[in-house]
């Protein structure tokens, strides 16, 4: 089973200080006790979760405001946290990047994603942001920022609901995969407002597994020589998996990979062909690469999200001819397709991305897969340290991944957001600030 904060097996006990304004929000969520699950609302059919024994908020009432002693964690808030949204808004987020990024079904020139700021009556704050990547979110920037909107009007006059109550109502007005990346970010926000309010980062409310994650980087579609030059850097910055972008051309993806094993003879690499090749070629590309004495840690997404067969086929391969698992990115957007790699035995790995299924969205598929005994990858699109610290305090504080590639803010050229988590090269270490601890100067993406 997988902790969570408050768990039998990982119970974390905050001495949190409380002061007059959140005493009131607190005091009013003992009034609820209704857990929320989107998506899967039979809470008989989750299991990673692991069931609390007796944990739950304790207010200590008392006349003036006094050091109050808590035990929480993010599902028994859903229940008991009253969210009273004062201020609601969203803006454009725009970044360079060092250089295009290519993948086999699309080329990126600049970052053109979504903030979404959410205040409190308390006074918290909390940011989230929507990540738009051409043909693989569902959403352009500007329709993101139109639902964004949407959304951010309806919690400027929503009454003050529990947190899980507000987290569906968002769901409502922005379901299913066509709007998910914007239901991210606006679940991100606030998420971080609520942790902002109980003064704990987002890593130990997700269950403090860890405060530390590992990322590979990304090397995109580029020539050989420059994959080589980009392998060589990686490696002097301590990167010791790299993620090869292929999927376009076999043959030049083959020798990409020749020249990257010559400039980091060491690393260890995931192949993501983002649903560039059939079935066929991906065993090729196996093949070939065995020949070479070349072995994948991981091959992600090998064909069209829609070929279940196809997926299988190459994922029965890969694992009993050469050891390698395959996962599942754009073919798991939601619980939907969960149940179907797990009832078909399609594959072993299922890339969870925020922005392909919302927060509330993966932790369900999480609970999913782990039940199922599938490994978990986390993944992005190419955000900030905004989208991608949120992502990796999931990552942290359940600790239930084998795979972690949240790199792409060291692929952009400018770092907008302020505060937030330490980066050591393939390292990111998260503070105990309350909450995201990153932030954006809000008028200066106006």
């Amino acid at each position: 089973m997988l902790p969570i904060l408050g768990s039998s097996n990982m119970s974390q006990t905050l001495s949190c200080r409380t002061r007059h304004p959140m005493d009131s929000t607190l005091m009013k969520s003992l009034s609820h006790t209704k857990l929320f699950s989107h998506n899967l609302k039979n809470t008989n059919s989750t299991k990673c979760f692991a069931k609390k024994s007796g944990a739950v908020v304790k207010i200590m009432a008392s006349a003036t405001p006094t050091a109050v002693p808590i035990t929480f964690g993010f599902k028994n808030l859903l229940g008991t946290f009253t969210v009273d949204v004062h201020r609601a808004e969203n803006r454009p987020l725009n970044v360079p990047l060092i250089a295009p990024f290519t993948i086999a079904t699309s080329r990126l020139d600049k970052v053109e994603n979504v903030a979404i700021r959410v205040e409190l009556s308390n006074g918290a704050v909390g940011w989230g942001e929507a990540p738009i990547l051409p043909f693989v979110t569902a959403e352009d920037q500007t329709t993101a920022m139109a639902k964004a909107s949407e959304a951010c009007a309806f919690l400027r006059r929503c009454p003050a609901l529990t947190l899980g109550s507000m987290l569906g109502e968002i769901g409502g007005i922005l379901p299913g995969h066509q709007f998910a990346s914007v239901r991210a970010g606006v679940e991100m926000a606030i998420i971080d407002a609520v942790a902002n309010s109980i003064r704990v980062p987002l890593w130990r409310l997700f269950g403090g597994a860890s405060n530390t994650i590992t990322t590979d980087i990304t090397i995109p579609i580029v020539s050989p020589a420059e994959a080589a030059e980009l392998a060589s850097k990686y490696y002097k910055e301590g990167f010791k998996t790299l993620k090869l972008k292929v999927g376009k051309n076999l043959n030049a993806d083959i020798e990409v990979l020749q020249a990257i094993r010559v400039a980091h003879p060491e690393c260890q690499f995931i192949l993501d062909a983002n649903e560039g090749y059939n079935s066929e070629e991906a065993v090729e590309v196996l093949e070939k690469l065995h020949d070479m004495g070349l072995t994948p840690v991981l091959f992600e997404q090998p064909v069209h999200r829609d070929d279940w067969d196809g997926l299988r086929y190459v994922s029965n391969i890969a694992r009993e001819r050469y050891g390698v698992s395959v996962a599942a990115d754009e073919s798991c957007r939601s619980i939907v397709d969960v149940y179907k790699i797990v009832e078909g035995n399609v594959l072993d790995v299922i890339n969870i991305k925020l922005a392909k299924v919302g927060v509330m969205g993966a932790l369900d598929i999480i609970e999913k897969a782990k039940a199922a005994g599938l490994d978990l990858m986390i993944g992005g699109m190419v955000e900030t340290r905004l989208a991608m610290g949120f992502a990796g305090q999931i990552a942290a504080g359940l600790g239930c991944f084998k795979f972690i590639d949240l790199d792409t803010p060291l692929l952009l050229s400018d770092d907008p957001v302020l505060e937030g988590y330490e980066v050591s090269g393939a390292t990111y270490k998260f503070t105990n600030a309350r909450g995201h601890g990153g932030f954006l100067h809000w008028d200066n993406i106006a």
